[in-house]
Protein backbone atom coordinates (compact mmCIF):
# COMPACT_ATOMS: atom_id res chain seq x y z
CA UNK A 1 0.00 0.00 0.00
CA UNK A 2 3.07 2.28 -0.04
CA UNK A 3 2.18 3.58 -3.50
CA UNK A 4 -1.60 3.82 -3.08
CA UNK A 5 -1.75 7.62 -3.21
CA UNK A 6 0.71 7.79 -6.11
CA UNK A 7 -1.33 5.28 -8.12
CA UNK A 8 -4.53 7.13 -7.29
CA UNK A 9 -3.01 10.38 -8.57
CA UNK A 10 -1.81 8.68 -11.77
CA UNK A 11 -5.19 7.12 -12.46
CA UNK A 12 -6.92 10.45 -11.95
CA UNK A 13 -4.46 12.20 -14.28
CA UNK A 14 -4.85 9.66 -17.11
CA UNK A 15 -8.62 9.92 -17.18
CA UNK A 16 -9.58 7.24 -14.71
CA UNK A 17 -9.35 3.48 -14.88
CA UNK A 18 -12.03 3.44 -17.59
CA UNK A 19 -9.46 5.04 -19.93
CA UNK A 20 -6.82 2.32 -19.36
CA UNK A 21 -6.79 -0.65 -21.73
CA UNK A 22 -3.55 -2.26 -20.61
CA UNK A 23 -0.95 -1.75 -17.90
CA UNK A 24 2.53 -3.27 -18.03
CA UNK A 25 6.03 -2.25 -17.01
CA UNK A 26 9.69 -2.60 -18.00
CA UNK A 27 12.75 -1.99 -15.84
CA UNK A 28 11.83 1.58 -14.91
CA UNK A 29 8.60 2.57 -16.69
CA UNK A 30 4.92 2.02 -16.06
CA UNK A 31 3.53 1.47 -19.58
CA UNK A 32 -0.13 2.30 -20.19
CA UNK A 33 -2.19 1.73 -23.32
CA UNK A 34 -4.96 4.34 -23.18
CA UNK A 35 -8.27 4.62 -25.00
CA UNK A 36 -8.01 8.40 -25.31
CA UNK A 37 -4.57 9.96 -24.84
CA UNK A 38 -6.03 13.49 -24.98
CA UNK A 39 -7.44 13.00 -21.47
CA UNK A 40 -3.96 12.76 -19.92
CA UNK A 41 -2.83 15.57 -17.62
CA UNK A 42 0.87 15.06 -18.31
CA UNK A 43 2.00 18.04 -16.24
CA UNK A 44 0.33 16.67 -13.10
CA UNK A 45 1.98 13.27 -13.54
CA UNK A 46 5.42 14.76 -14.22
CA UNK A 47 5.16 16.79 -11.00
CA UNK A 48 4.50 13.77 -8.77
CA UNK A 49 7.28 13.24 -6.21
CA UNK A 50 8.25 9.70 -7.28
CA UNK A 51 7.87 10.24 -11.03
CA UNK A 52 10.92 11.20 -13.07
CA UNK A 53 8.92 12.15 -16.17
CA UNK A 54 6.61 10.67 -18.78
CA UNK A 55 6.44 10.29 -22.55
CA UNK A 56 4.01 9.16 -25.25
CA UNK A 57 5.80 6.58 -27.36
CA UNK A 58 5.06 3.49 -29.42
CA UNK A 59 1.32 3.69 -28.79
CA UNK A 60 1.88 3.80 -25.04
CA UNK A 61 1.96 6.40 -22.29
CA UNK A 62 5.16 5.61 -20.39
CA UNK A 63 5.64 6.93 -16.85
CA UNK A 64 9.24 6.81 -15.60
CA UNK A 65 9.26 5.68 -11.97
CA UNK A 66 12.54 3.85 -11.41
CA UNK A 67 13.46 0.58 -9.77
CA UNK A 68 10.27 0.49 -7.70
CA UNK A 69 8.09 0.19 -10.80
CA UNK A 70 7.18 -3.51 -10.23
CA UNK A 71 5.60 -2.59 -6.89
CA UNK A 72 3.85 0.41 -8.42
CA UNK A 73 2.55 -1.77 -11.26
CA UNK A 74 1.17 -4.30 -8.78
CA UNK A 75 -0.55 -1.53 -6.84
CA UNK A 76 -1.85 -0.13 -10.12
CA UNK A 77 -3.48 -3.43 -11.08
CA UNK A 78 -5.04 -3.63 -7.62
CA UNK A 79 -6.48 -0.15 -8.05
CA UNK A 80 -7.84 -1.20 -11.44
CA UNK A 81 -9.69 -4.01 -9.68
CA UNK A 82 -8.30 -6.81 -11.85
CA UNK A 83 -5.14 -8.96 -11.86
CA UNK A 84 -4.83 -8.46 -15.60
CA UNK A 85 -5.75 -5.51 -17.79
CA UNK A 86 -6.09 -6.69 -21.37
CA UNK A 87 -6.13 -4.57 -24.47
CA UNK A 88 -9.43 -4.81 -26.29
CA UNK A 89 -9.35 -6.50 -29.69
CA UNK A 90 -10.96 -3.52 -31.41
CA UNK A 91 -8.21 -1.21 -30.24
CA UNK A 92 -5.49 -3.57 -31.43
CA UNK A 93 -7.04 -3.47 -34.88
CA UNK A 94 -7.08 0.30 -34.82
CA UNK A 95 -3.39 0.57 -33.90
CA UNK A 96 -0.99 1.03 -36.80
CA UNK A 97 1.34 -1.76 -37.83
CA UNK A 98 4.40 -0.13 -36.28
CA UNK A 99 2.77 0.27 -32.88
CA UNK A 100 1.48 -3.30 -32.93
CA UNK A 101 4.92 -4.63 -33.85
CA UNK A 102 6.58 -2.49 -31.19
CA UNK A 103 4.17 -3.63 -28.48
CA UNK A 104 4.72 -7.27 -29.48
CA UNK A 105 8.51 -6.94 -29.26
CA UNK A 106 8.28 -5.28 -25.84
CA UNK A 107 5.95 -7.99 -24.56
CA UNK A 108 8.04 -10.84 -25.94
CA UNK A 109 11.49 -9.70 -24.85
CA UNK A 110 10.97 -7.71 -21.63
CA UNK A 111 10.27 -10.73 -19.37
CA UNK A 112 13.60 -12.30 -20.37
CA UNK A 113 15.91 -9.33 -19.79
CA UNK A 114 16.75 -9.94 -16.14
CA UNK A 115 17.56 -13.62 -16.59
CA UNK A 116 19.31 -12.95 -19.90
CA UNK A 117 21.55 -10.43 -18.18
CA UNK A 118 22.31 -12.89 -15.38
CA UNK A 119 23.20 -15.61 -17.90
CA UNK A 120 25.45 -13.24 -19.84
CA UNK A 121 27.31 -12.08 -16.75
CA UNK A 122 27.75 -15.67 -15.58
CA UNK A 123 29.19 -16.74 -18.95
CA UNK A 124 31.57 -13.78 -18.90
CA UNK A 125 32.80 -14.53 -15.39
CA UNK A 126 33.29 -18.21 -16.26
CA UNK A 127 35.39 -17.20 -19.26
CA UNK A 128 37.42 -14.96 -16.96
CA UNK A 129 37.87 -17.84 -14.50
CA UNK A 130 39.23 -20.01 -17.33
CA UNK A 131 41.55 -17.24 -18.54
CA UNK A 132 43.13 -16.79 -15.10
CA UNK A 133 43.21 -20.50 -14.32
CA UNK A 134 40.77 -20.29 -11.42
CA UNK A 135 38.67 -23.04 -13.00
CA UNK A 136 39.16 -25.68 -15.68
CA UNK A 137 36.60 -26.86 -18.22
CA UNK A 138 36.72 -30.34 -16.67
CA UNK A 139 35.81 -29.02 -13.21
CA UNK A 140 32.32 -29.93 -12.05
CA UNK A 141 31.72 -26.40 -10.74
CA UNK A 142 32.50 -24.93 -14.16
CA UNK A 143 30.31 -27.41 -16.03
CA UNK A 144 27.31 -26.89 -13.74
CA UNK A 145 27.46 -23.10 -13.86
CA UNK A 146 28.09 -23.12 -17.61
CA UNK A 147 25.19 -25.52 -18.22
CA UNK A 148 22.78 -23.14 -16.51
CA UNK A 149 24.14 -19.97 -18.16
CA UNK A 150 24.48 -21.40 -21.66
CA UNK A 151 21.23 -23.34 -21.26
CA UNK A 152 19.29 -20.09 -21.26
CA UNK A 153 20.73 -19.04 -24.62
CA UNK A 154 20.71 -22.57 -26.09
CA UNK A 155 16.99 -22.95 -25.41
CA UNK A 156 16.17 -19.28 -26.16
CA UNK A 157 13.57 -20.29 -28.80
CA UNK A 158 11.46 -21.95 -26.09
CA UNK A 159 11.31 -18.81 -23.93
CA UNK A 160 10.60 -16.70 -27.01
CA UNK A 161 7.90 -19.11 -28.18
CA UNK A 162 6.22 -19.02 -24.77
CA UNK A 163 6.19 -15.21 -24.53
CA UNK A 164 5.33 -14.68 -28.20
CA UNK A 165 2.29 -16.94 -28.03
CA UNK A 166 0.96 -14.94 -25.06
CA UNK A 167 1.40 -11.73 -27.03
CA UNK A 168 -0.31 -13.09 -30.13
CA UNK A 169 -3.29 -14.50 -28.26
CA UNK A 170 -2.40 -18.19 -28.33
CA UNK A 171 -1.58 -20.76 -25.68
CA UNK A 172 1.97 -20.07 -24.43
CA UNK A 173 2.66 -23.79 -24.11
CA UNK A 174 1.80 -24.40 -27.76
CA UNK A 175 4.40 -21.81 -28.75
CA UNK A 176 6.90 -23.35 -26.33
CA UNK A 177 6.10 -26.83 -27.67
CA UNK A 178 6.82 -25.85 -31.28
CA UNK A 179 10.03 -24.08 -30.25
CA UNK A 180 11.11 -27.10 -28.21
CA UNK A 181 10.79 -29.17 -31.37
CA UNK A 182 13.19 -26.80 -33.13
CA UNK A 183 15.91 -27.51 -30.55
CA UNK A 184 15.08 -31.18 -29.91
CA UNK A 185 18.36 -33.20 -29.71
CA UNK A 186 17.49 -35.39 -32.71
CA UNK A 187 16.91 -32.32 -34.89
CA UNK A 188 20.13 -30.67 -33.69
CA UNK A 189 22.07 -33.90 -34.33
CA UNK A 190 20.58 -34.18 -37.83
CA UNK A 191 21.92 -30.70 -38.59
CA UNK A 192 25.39 -31.23 -37.14
CA UNK A 193 25.74 -34.65 -38.78
CA UNK A 194 24.34 -33.44 -42.13
CA UNK A 195 21.55 -36.02 -42.05
CA UNK A 196 18.91 -35.71 -44.77
CA UNK A 197 15.31 -35.60 -43.55
CA UNK A 198 12.08 -35.46 -45.55
CA UNK A 199 8.45 -34.85 -44.67
CA UNK A 200 6.37 -37.24 -46.81
CA UNK A 201 8.97 -36.93 -49.53
CA UNK A 202 9.44 -33.15 -49.18
CA UNK A 203 13.07 -32.39 -48.25
CA UNK A 204 13.58 -30.43 -45.04
CA UNK A 205 16.22 -27.70 -44.97
CA UNK A 206 18.13 -28.48 -41.80
CA UNK A 207 19.00 -25.45 -39.68
CA UNK A 208 20.54 -25.05 -36.25
CA UNK A 209 17.78 -23.29 -34.32
CA UNK A 210 19.54 -23.23 -30.94
CA UNK A 211 19.95 -19.66 -29.68
CA UNK A 212 17.73 -18.37 -32.52
CA UNK A 213 15.09 -15.69 -32.08
CA UNK A 214 12.95 -14.94 -35.12
CA UNK A 215 11.88 -18.49 -36.13
CA UNK A 216 10.17 -19.00 -32.77
CA UNK A 217 8.48 -15.59 -33.00
CA UNK A 218 6.87 -16.24 -36.39
CA UNK A 219 6.06 -19.84 -35.50
CA UNK A 220 4.14 -18.65 -32.45
CA UNK A 221 2.27 -16.07 -34.49
CA UNK A 222 1.11 -18.70 -37.00
CA UNK A 223 0.21 -21.13 -34.22
CA UNK A 224 -1.79 -18.45 -32.38
CA UNK A 225 -3.84 -17.72 -35.50
CA UNK A 226 -4.49 -21.42 -36.10
CA UNK A 227 -5.45 -22.02 -32.49
CA UNK A 228 -7.82 -19.05 -32.49
CA UNK A 229 -9.50 -20.44 -35.60
CA UNK A 230 -9.95 -23.91 -34.13
CA UNK A 231 -11.30 -22.54 -30.86
CA UNK A 232 -13.97 -20.72 -32.83
CA UNK A 233 -15.09 -23.65 -35.00
CA UNK A 234 -14.75 -26.62 -32.62
CA UNK A 235 -17.51 -27.58 -30.17
CA UNK A 236 -16.81 -26.63 -26.57
CA UNK A 237 -16.34 -30.26 -25.53
CA UNK A 238 -13.47 -30.67 -28.04
CA UNK A 239 -11.68 -27.34 -27.68
CA UNK A 240 -9.43 -28.16 -24.73
CA UNK A 241 -7.60 -31.04 -26.41
CA UNK A 242 -8.21 -30.78 -30.13
CA UNK A 243 -7.56 -27.05 -30.64
CA UNK A 244 -3.92 -27.46 -29.50
CA UNK A 245 -3.63 -30.84 -31.28
CA UNK A 246 -4.81 -29.57 -34.67
CA UNK A 247 -2.71 -26.41 -34.26
CA UNK A 248 0.48 -28.37 -33.65
CA UNK A 249 -0.38 -30.93 -36.33
CA UNK A 250 -0.60 -28.24 -39.00
CA UNK A 251 1.97 -25.77 -37.67
CA UNK A 252 4.81 -28.28 -37.24
CA UNK A 253 5.40 -29.02 -40.96
CA UNK A 254 4.92 -25.33 -41.78
CA UNK A 255 7.58 -24.42 -39.23
CA UNK A 256 10.17 -26.96 -40.37
CA UNK A 257 9.52 -26.69 -44.13
CA UNK A 258 9.01 -22.95 -44.48
CA UNK A 259 9.00 -20.68 -41.43
CA UNK A 260 12.24 -21.85 -39.81
CA UNK A 261 14.47 -21.81 -42.90
CA UNK A 262 13.04 -18.51 -44.20
CA UNK A 263 13.37 -16.71 -40.86
CA UNK A 264 16.89 -18.05 -40.38
CA UNK A 265 17.77 -16.76 -43.84
CA UNK A 266 16.28 -13.35 -43.01
CA UNK A 267 18.19 -13.34 -39.70
CA UNK A 268 21.43 -13.89 -41.59
CA UNK A 269 20.59 -11.04 -43.97
CA UNK A 270 19.72 -8.75 -41.06
CA UNK A 271 23.00 -9.51 -39.30
CA UNK A 272 24.94 -8.93 -42.53
CA UNK A 273 23.12 -5.62 -43.19
CA UNK A 274 23.81 -4.32 -39.68
CA UNK A 275 27.47 -5.28 -39.98
CA UNK A 276 27.69 -3.60 -43.40
CA UNK A 277 26.47 -0.34 -41.86
CA UNK A 278 29.05 -0.65 -39.09
CA UNK A 279 31.90 -1.63 -41.45
CA UNK A 280 31.20 1.31 -43.79
CA UNK A 281 33.01 3.50 -41.26
CA UNK A 282 33.38 1.99 -37.77
CA UNK A 283 34.73 5.13 -36.11
CA UNK A 284 31.98 7.33 -37.57
CA UNK A 285 29.42 4.78 -36.39
CA UNK A 286 31.09 4.78 -32.96
CA UNK A 287 30.84 8.57 -32.68
CA UNK A 288 27.20 8.76 -33.79
CA UNK A 289 26.07 5.64 -31.90
CA UNK A 290 28.00 6.57 -28.76
CA UNK A 291 26.59 10.07 -28.76
CA UNK A 292 22.96 9.58 -29.69
CA UNK A 293 21.84 6.05 -28.75
CA UNK A 294 20.20 7.42 -25.61
CA UNK A 295 18.04 9.68 -27.78
CA UNK A 296 16.40 6.47 -29.04
CA UNK A 297 15.77 5.59 -25.40
CA UNK A 298 14.02 8.96 -24.93
CA UNK A 299 11.37 7.88 -27.42
CA UNK A 300 11.12 4.43 -25.84
CA UNK A 301 12.06 2.80 -29.15
CA UNK A 302 15.18 1.00 -27.95
CA UNK A 303 13.19 -2.18 -27.35
CA UNK A 304 12.58 -2.43 -31.09
CA UNK A 305 16.36 -2.78 -31.52
CA UNK A 306 16.70 -5.56 -28.96
CA UNK A 307 15.96 -8.43 -31.39
CA UNK A 308 18.56 -7.04 -33.81
CA UNK A 309 21.24 -6.87 -31.12
CA UNK A 310 20.40 -10.34 -29.77
CA UNK A 311 20.36 -11.64 -33.35
CA UNK A 312 23.95 -10.46 -33.82
CA UNK A 313 25.02 -12.37 -30.72
CA UNK A 314 23.22 -15.56 -31.72
CA UNK A 315 24.25 -15.41 -35.40
CA UNK A 316 27.81 -14.11 -35.12
CA UNK A 317 28.74 -14.97 -31.54
CA UNK A 318 29.58 -11.32 -30.87
CA UNK A 319 28.31 -7.81 -31.55
CA UNK A 320 30.27 -4.58 -32.21
CA UNK A 321 27.06 -2.51 -32.40
CA UNK A 322 25.92 -3.01 -28.82
CA UNK A 323 29.55 -2.70 -27.72
CA UNK A 324 29.33 0.95 -28.79
CA UNK A 325 25.89 1.50 -27.26
CA UNK A 326 27.05 0.25 -23.85
CA UNK A 327 29.31 3.28 -23.26
CA UNK A 328 26.36 5.68 -23.54
CA UNK A 329 25.10 4.40 -20.20
CA UNK A 330 28.33 5.43 -18.50
CA UNK A 331 28.20 8.86 -20.14
CA UNK A 332 24.77 9.58 -18.69
CA UNK A 333 25.83 8.25 -15.29
CA UNK A 334 28.78 10.65 -15.40
CA UNK A 335 26.47 13.52 -16.30
CA UNK A 336 24.25 12.77 -13.30
CA UNK A 337 27.18 12.48 -10.87
CA UNK A 338 28.88 15.57 -12.30
CA UNK A 339 25.65 17.52 -11.97
CA UNK A 340 25.26 16.34 -8.38
CA UNK A 341 28.79 17.39 -7.50
CA UNK A 342 28.41 20.86 -9.00
CA UNK A 343 24.80 21.91 -8.29
CA UNK A 344 24.08 24.13 -5.31
CA UNK A 345 20.62 22.66 -4.72
CA UNK A 346 20.55 20.03 -1.97
CA UNK A 347 17.45 18.41 -3.46
CA UNK A 348 19.01 18.23 -6.93
CA UNK A 349 22.29 16.95 -5.52
CA UNK A 350 20.46 14.07 -3.83
CA UNK A 351 18.56 13.37 -7.04
CA UNK A 352 21.75 13.41 -9.12
CA UNK A 353 23.57 10.93 -6.91
CA UNK A 354 20.51 8.68 -6.74
CA UNK A 355 19.87 8.42 -10.48
CA UNK A 356 23.61 8.38 -11.15
CA UNK A 357 23.87 5.19 -9.12
CA UNK A 358 21.05 3.59 -11.11
CA UNK A 359 22.94 4.63 -14.24
CA UNK A 360 26.09 2.86 -13.09
CA UNK A 361 23.91 -0.24 -12.69
CA UNK A 362 22.65 0.10 -16.26
CA UNK A 363 19.33 2.01 -15.92
CA UNK A 364 19.36 5.39 -17.67
CA UNK A 365 15.72 6.47 -17.94
CA UNK A 366 15.64 8.16 -14.49
CA UNK A 367 18.69 10.22 -15.49
CA UNK A 368 17.19 11.19 -18.85
CA UNK A 369 13.88 12.43 -17.53
CA UNK A 370 14.94 13.93 -14.22
CA UNK A 371 18.21 15.60 -15.24
CA UNK A 372 19.31 15.26 -18.89
CA UNK A 373 16.13 16.67 -20.45
CA UNK A 374 15.23 19.29 -17.80
CA UNK A 375 18.87 20.50 -17.69
CA UNK A 376 19.69 19.95 -21.36
CA UNK A 377 23.36 20.85 -21.06
CA UNK A 378 23.80 17.56 -19.21
CA UNK A 379 22.55 15.66 -22.26
CA UNK A 380 25.04 17.59 -24.42
CA UNK A 381 27.86 16.64 -22.05
CA UNK A 382 26.77 12.99 -22.31
CA UNK A 383 26.62 13.20 -26.12
CA UNK A 384 30.14 14.58 -26.36
CA UNK A 385 31.59 12.11 -23.89
CA UNK A 386 29.65 9.17 -25.33
CA UNK A 387 30.76 10.01 -28.86
CA UNK A 388 34.43 9.98 -27.86
CA UNK A 389 33.98 6.72 -25.95
CA UNK A 390 32.06 5.18 -28.86
CA UNK A 391 34.91 6.07 -31.20
CA UNK A 392 37.33 4.30 -28.84
CA UNK A 393 35.19 1.15 -28.88
CA UNK A 394 34.81 1.13 -32.66
CA UNK A 395 38.41 2.14 -33.32
CA UNK A 396 39.72 -0.77 -31.26
CA UNK A 397 37.28 -3.22 -32.87
CA UNK A 398 35.85 -4.13 -29.48
CA UNK A 399 33.09 -6.74 -29.29
CA UNK A 400 30.46 -7.69 -26.75
CA UNK A 401 29.93 -11.46 -26.52
CA UNK A 402 26.71 -11.70 -24.53
CA UNK A 403 23.55 -9.72 -24.08
CA UNK A 404 22.87 -8.31 -20.64
CA UNK A 405 22.67 -5.32 -18.33
CA UNK A 406 24.60 -2.11 -18.91
CA UNK A 407 26.84 0.01 -16.71
CA UNK A 408 29.52 -1.66 -14.62
CA UNK A 409 27.50 -4.88 -14.77
CA UNK A 410 28.36 -5.10 -18.48
CA UNK A 411 32.09 -5.63 -17.92
CA UNK A 412 31.91 -9.46 -17.94
CA UNK A 413 29.93 -9.37 -21.19
CA UNK A 414 33.06 -8.22 -23.02
CA UNK A 415 35.11 -11.29 -22.10
CA UNK A 416 35.54 -13.54 -25.14
CA UNK A 417 34.59 -17.23 -24.81
CA UNK A 418 38.25 -18.17 -25.32
CA UNK A 419 39.26 -15.89 -22.44
CA UNK A 420 40.62 -12.97 -24.48
CA UNK A 421 40.27 -9.75 -22.48
CA UNK A 422 41.12 -7.06 -25.06
CA UNK A 423 37.50 -5.97 -25.54
CA UNK A 424 36.94 -5.87 -21.79
CA UNK A 425 39.95 -3.61 -21.25
CA UNK A 426 38.83 -1.35 -24.13
CA UNK A 427 35.36 -1.11 -22.58
CA UNK A 428 36.81 -0.19 -19.19
CA UNK A 429 38.95 2.57 -20.73
CA UNK A 430 36.07 3.88 -22.86
CA UNK A 431 33.73 3.76 -19.86
CA UNK A 432 36.13 5.82 -17.76
CA UNK A 433 36.31 8.39 -20.58
CA UNK A 434 32.52 8.41 -20.92
CA UNK A 435 31.99 8.74 -17.17
CA UNK A 436 34.69 11.29 -16.32
CA UNK A 437 34.04 13.56 -19.33
CA UNK A 438 30.71 15.01 -18.15
CA UNK A 439 32.05 15.46 -14.61
CA UNK A 440 34.95 17.55 -15.93
CA UNK A 441 32.67 19.55 -18.23
CA UNK A 442 30.33 20.31 -15.33
CA UNK A 443 33.20 21.84 -13.36
CA UNK A 444 34.55 23.77 -16.35
CA UNK A 445 31.35 24.99 -18.03
CA UNK A 446 28.80 24.67 -15.19
CA UNK A 447 25.61 22.68 -14.85
CA UNK A 448 23.48 24.80 -17.18
CA UNK A 449 20.67 25.18 -14.66
CA UNK A 450 18.31 28.01 -15.57
CA UNK A 451 19.60 28.17 -19.14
Amino acid sequence: MAYEQMVSDILKAVGGKENVSKASHCATRLRLVLKDESLVDKKSIDNLDKVAGSVFSGGQYQIIIGMSVPDVHKEFLTAMGTPEVDTEVEQEKEANIFNRFFKAIVGIMTPTFGVMGAAGIMKGLLALALAFGWLKEADGAYQIWYAVAQGFFYFLPIWVGFNASKQFGGSPFVGAMLAAGLVYPTIVSAYTEHTTLTFFGIPIVMVNYTQSLFPAMLSSYIAAKLETFFRKVLPDVLKLMFAPFLTVLIATPLVFLLVGPVMTWLSDILAAAVMAIYNFNPILFGIIGGAFWQVIVVFGLHYAFIPVLINNITNLGHDPINAVFHVTVMALAGAAIGYALKTKSTKQRTLGFSVGLTGLLGITEPIIYSIALPVRRQFIYAWISGGVAGAIMAGTGSLVYNFGNGGVMAIPLFIAPDGKLSSMFAFIVASVVAFVGPIVMNFIFGTGEGK
